[in-house]
């Protein structure tokens, strides 16, 4: 665990009650990006702050930070911070970023361009439906599918992403070795095994309702595009869709009966301006210009830092894949086995060769090469 105390005036201060990510990354930008000096800032400021903060600052409960730097210890476990070279670019010009994300699973999944599916947590069988066959041929069309892990909508989404093999990143408003609800423990344990756990709030962080407020801007804030499903006119999900416009980002909502309540958030969404959408293609074409934008801005602030992309770079990734392709059709997996690349590699590689004209998806997730 030695190689993790650097971790640990991090832990502090993201455990200080009250201590805010503005409040924090502010303090940070005036030591200049120096944790440890940050932390010693905020002590010596320890009288002006309210009673529970300067206790703890004072004297951290020596035991919490332990257990931290153990689930730290455990593999694929992470504290990714805004300071480090591949934290999400996408989050950076958000109001009130993050300053931190408890990460289980693959970070590089954070990098990759995403598409939220969010909606109803009492959700019909049509709009989970709906949620599974859109995270299916966005994830083949090379976007990791991102949503919160709550019942209904939520679900689908990560469900049908991991059954087809494809990335899925849950964005959770509780400690990320927590799932909630309880019955999705394992979709939670998959999630973190072949996708991606993100959480602002620290190991053993329980449910509450003021969490999932501030869980909606990363959700939203990681995504190029929010999609609603379902969502009735008190529905969270109005929230991230919000979120996101306000951050810039699009929004996509599906329109329903006028009988159902359930399609009534999403008509309100469309009245104020959310892209109404039938098909996957649709969002793709919206979406694929910003996608090369976070590609190129990923790869120039890596570049500028010396640091070697954590990926197979897109082109030498692209003529890999047309190598394999042939003449003949092939499925995703299909793809993963005979090139060795991991499909987190793959998709984003088959986007840019689509929208290249180099390639096109067939019925059934296949990949058909072009002539030249």
């Amino acid at each position: 665990m030695d190689d993790l105390e650097h971790c640990r005036p991090w832990l502090v201060l993201l455990r200080t009650p009250g201590l805010g990510p503005s409040r924090l990354r502010r303090e940070l930008d005036t030591q200049q990006g120096d944790i440890e000096a940050t932390l010693e800032a905020f002590r010596r400021k320890g009288a002006a702050q309210p009673g529970p903060a300067r206790d703890w600052l004072r004297q951290p409960d020596a035991a919490r930070l332990a257990a931290d730097l153990a689930w730290l210890a455990e593999p694929g476990h992470r504290l990714l911070t805004c300071l480090d070279e591949d934290f999400p670019p996408q989050l950076a010009d958000i109001p009130q970023p993050p300053v931190a994300l408890f990460t289980a699973g693959d970070t590089g999944l954070l990098l990759l361009p995403q598409v939220a599916i969010v909606g109803a947590r009492a959700a019909s069988l049509g709009g989970r439906t709906h949620a599974r066959a859109f995270a299916q041929a966005l994830g083949w069309a090379g976007f990791a599918i991102t949503s919160g892990m709550a019942d209904g909508i939520d679900g689908a989404a990560h469900q049908a992403a991991l059954e087809a093999g494809l990335p899925t990143v849950a964005v959770v408003g509780t400690g990320p070795d927590l799932a909630y609800p309880r019955r999705h423990r394992e979709l939670a344990r998959r999630i973190a095994a072949h996708g991606a756990m993100v959480s602002e709030f620290p190991p053993g962080t329980p449910a509450r309702s003021d969490h999932f407020p501030r869980r909606n801007r990363i959700l939203s804030g990681l995504a190029l595009g929010t999609l609603v499903v379902e969502a009735g006119l008190r529905s969270g999900s109005l929230i991230t869709a919000r979120l996101a416009a306000e951050q810039g980002r699009e929004v996509f909502a599906l329109p329903g009966s006028i009988h159902n309540p359930l399609a009534r958030g999403c008509h309100q969404l469309l009245r104020d301006g959310a892209r109404l959408v039938e098909s996957a293609s649709e969002i793709v074409e919206v979406l694929a210009p910003a996608a090369r934008a976070l590609g190129c801005e990923l790869a120039s602030r890596l570049e500028a830092a010396g640091v070697p992309s954590p990926r197979t770079p897109p082109d030498a990734a692209g003529q890999v894949l047309l190598d394999a392709l042939g003449h003949g059709p092939m499925a995703l997996d299909e793809l993963a086995a005979c090139t060795g690349l991991a499909v987190a590699d793959l998709a984003p590689a088959l986007l840019m060769l689509e929208l290249d004209g180099r390639i096109e998806v067939l019925p059934g997730g296949r990949y058909q090469r072009l002539p030249d």
